[in-house]
């Protein structure tokens, strides 16, 4: 028996999230039975992340145990011919049986897409928030200051999370502007259910001016959802990268394709 690592990345919009449910299409289900084709028995997937319902990854790890042979090309060529074209699997690695897509985890970093203007786009429709009321970057970003670092983020948490702990340590969170775009970057040791979003909804309601940047700080210290400004919409939220010890020796991560003056990569 022998241990897979592999990179996915996908469209989210189709699927009720990462996470197999019995009753909708889930990431995790759909990758299981292409890779269960190619390695002609069952496989089971542990995900670095499971992300929700409409939310996209660029950069997923997983992992899976097996007792087929198969050449990296392999699996990935094999996979991708059974999946459909919002899923892509982007590379398979043979790792040490110790080796855990989810406990060896050092980091997550996740990223939120927003097109900042008064018209619509025809192109980035799911892909994107589109926000036509003018954001104030500066505020946005004034308020991220609040948050980094190790903090209790219960504020934050949907009330169906299921972690143990409310405590995460935000290592790097920034807001910047780049034309008529506005991402949110936010790395972390782990993430609680709908945190990235909730901190998003509360920078839109900052970057419109209907609150100072200051909410940021009071809203942590409530550790009280229940008196925090709505959670962002899915569709602008993306899994962008996980951050694994060297000794893991996994791929290089690469550039998703996508316009170059937002220095995605």
């Amino acid at each position: 028996m022998g241990r897979i690592a592999v990179g996915v990345e996908y469209d989210g919009a189709p699927f009720c999230g990462w996470q197999q449910q019995d009753a909708a299409p889930s990431v995790q289900q759909t990758l299981q039975q292409a890779l269960s084709f190619v390695a002609d028995e069952p496989v089971t997937l542990t995900a670095a992340g499971r992300t929700d319902a409409g939310v996209h990854a660029r950069a997923q790890v997983a992992h899976f145990d097996t007792r087929a042979e198969r050449s990296a090309r392999s699996w990935v060529l094999g996979a991708n011919s059974q999946l459909p074209p919002t899923i892509s699997l982007r590379w398979a690695q043979a790792v040490p049986d110790d080796f855990h897509a989810r406990y060896r985890a050092l980091w997550r970093r996740y990223c939120y897409l927003i097109l900042n203007r008064p018209a619509r786009s025809g192109l980035s429709g799911g892909r994107a928030l589109c926000v036509h009321q003018h954001l104030e970057v500066a505020a946005m970003h004034e308020a991220v200051m609040f948050l980094i670092g190790e903090h209790d983020f219960s504020a934050f948490r949907a009330a169906e999370c299921q972690a143990r702990s409310p405590v995460r340590h935000v290592t790097d969170l920034t807001v910047r502007r780049l034309g008529e775009w506005v991402l949110v970057d936010i790395t972390a040791n782990a993430f609680l259910h709908h945190m990235v979003r909730n901190i998003v909804g509360l920078l839109l309601v900052i970057g419109r001016g209907l609150a100072p940047p200051q909410r940021a700080r009071e809203q942590l210290a409530s550790r009280q959802r229940s008196t925090g400004e709505a959670t962002a919409a899915a569709h602008g939220l993306y899994l962008w990268q996980v951050g694994y010890p060297p000794a893991c020796g996994l791929p290089d991560d690469s550039a998703m394709i996508g316009p170059p003056e937002l220095g995605w990569g």
